[in-house]
């Protein structure tokens, strides 16, 4: 995305439908201030739950994540599960996604120690057989 983007436009206009599904993020932005996604550290993780099928698993791990992205250094985030999509190229298999934007790579540093984080570790690694982790800058 080239273009510069404040948070609120960006709700108003791309996130009208995740609002009502309740998938928007509250965020450490300041009102006002401009990110371009291009600059951003992004930090996308895949989990696959030993148990996927388990209505108590699932909800635990839901609410775990949820507790996870109030994190102060996340900018915004995405909760998400695999979308009902079926091509060669695409890989359904995992149970859960997070996506999380921090404006620099210092800030996803400090999330990575943030006692949330261990936390999340901690209560739910037993929950996952799996856990597969892709951090992108921009180039």
């Amino acid at each position: 995305m080239k273009n510069k983007y404040k948070r609120r436009t960006f709700i108003k206009t791309a996130g009208a439908g995740m609002a009502g599904a309740g998938l928007l993020s509250t965020s450490s932005c300041s009102p006002g201030e401009n990110f371009t996604i291009k600059d951003m550290f992004i930090h996308h993780v895949f989990f696959w739950l030993k148990q996927p099928g388990t209505q108590e698993v699932r909800n635990k791990f839901e609410q775990a994540l949820k507790d996870l992205v109030t994190v102060e250094t996340i900018v915004d985030f995405h909760l998400g599960v695999p979308a009902p999509t079926n091509r060669e190229v695409i890989d359904t298999t995992y149970s859960y996604s997070l996506l999380t934007l921090f404006k620099n790579k210092e800030d996803q540093d400090i999330y990575q120690t943030h006692p949330k984080h261990l936390k999340f570790i901690e209560d739910c690694q037993d929950l996952w057989e799996r856990v597969v982790v892709y951090d992108t800058i921009s180039i």
